[in-house]
């Protein structure tokens, strides 16, 4: 079988555009992605930032689950620590409600911020976090398995209920979140584009290590990772278009969250040598180049990791350049014959 491809969106902000014109390019990629096969469409949740307009992933699902037909739709991730796990289960029954059998309810506890930000998000951001795992647990109760009969508030239902149910996932970037979701026994995505691989397949080893099955969730692990990838007609156009990227990165690595650069901003930058020499250690573990030969490399790497499943992002300038890597993308992983 082909590797699973999904997509991870985290509505990118491109300079000389505005934040919502990132928002409508989310919407009409999602589209297109439904048509090209893709497993998955995934929506991040990241707060004051001028480089991602995706804060609210739940609103952005509800229109793509509207419009689309047979892709399942889903966060990467809601930021639990922020909310009440009410609230984020009654959320996403209502998009259950929407589109039935399609929905994945992705969580995380990183702030997706500054701590200003958390703390406005939720006035006890200090000792949220802690609360992750029972928040996690909270939320499986409230989306249909029912909590503890001693919980305070085990006679609070979640509605809308319905035959069918999200399909909850843990999402990290440690160790923390490979133990989580491994002690529930639910599906693990390690975010591997936010630590450029360091520490993935020891985390990956972790979860299948310590999976417990359930007999209301999974009997067998289920992981995949979430990678930046990007490609294009030829090698040499994936490798200029991923200039953007490189500058944005650089910036990134200094505590900056910009609008993504564009190529001919990137091409002008006047770069140090040491600059130069951190973009040339990273290329040569990137995942850009012709699309076979990017699906080639995520084929090596979900192996590695022993998952079936990756979710790409792709951040571009140019929106239709993007929109091209997905597809060459998809043509070639269906293409390839399989391992």
């Amino acid at each position: 079988m082909p590797l699973a491809l999904s997509i991870l969106d985290q509505s990118t902000v491109a300079s000389g555009r505005t934040p919502p014109e990132a928002i409508r390019e989310t919407l009409a990629l999602a589209r297109l992605a439904d048509e090209w096969g893709y497993r998955r469409y995934w929506l991040a949740e990241h707060h004051n930032s001028a480089s991602h307009a995706g804060t609210a992933p739940e609103i952005l699902i509800s229109a793509i689950a509207a419009t689309t037909s047979r892709i399942r739709v889903g966060s990467a991730g809601v930021m639990l620590p922020h909310y009440s796990a009410l609230k984020v289960a009654e959320q996403f029954k209502v998009l259950e409600a929407i589109a039935p059998g399609r929905i994945d309810l992705g969580v995380g506890r990183a702030p997706g911020s500054d701590g200003r930000t958390a703390f406005a998000l939720n006035p006890q951001a200090n000792e949220a976090a802690d609360r992750f795992p029972q928040q996690v647990g909270e939320l499986l109760g409230w989306l249909g398995e029912g909590l503890p009969v001693n919980h305070p508030f085990a006679r609070v239902s979640a509605q809308p209920e319905g035959p069918t149910k999200p399909e909850v996932w843990i999402l990290g970037s440690s160790d923390f979140g490979a133990q989580l979701a491994a002690y529930y026994g639910l599906p693990y995505c390690f975010a591997h584009f936010i630590t450029d691989g360091r520490g993935s397949e020891e985390a990956m080893q972790l979860y299948h290590d310590g999976f417990r099955p359930h007999p209301d969730r999974l009997q067998v692990p289920q992981g995949a990772i979430a990678v930046f990838a990007l490609t294009a007609a030829t090698e040499a156009e994936a490798w200029r278009l991923y200039k953007s990227r490189e500058l944005w990165r650089l910036s990134r690595d200094r505590g900056i969250f910009p609008p993504l650069p564009s190529v001919e901003e990137a091409e002008a930058y006047p770069y140090t040598p040491e600059e130069l020499a951190k973009l040339e250690r990273k290329r040569a573990h990137a995942l850009v180049g012709a699309p076979e030969q990017v699906v080639a490399k995520l084929r090596a790497m979900a192996a590695a990791h022993r998952v079936e499943e990756v979710a790409v992002l792709t951040p571009c300038h140019d929106p239709t350049a993007r929109q091209a890597s997905f597809r060459l993308l998809a043509e070639a992983n269906l293409a390839l014959p399989a391992a």
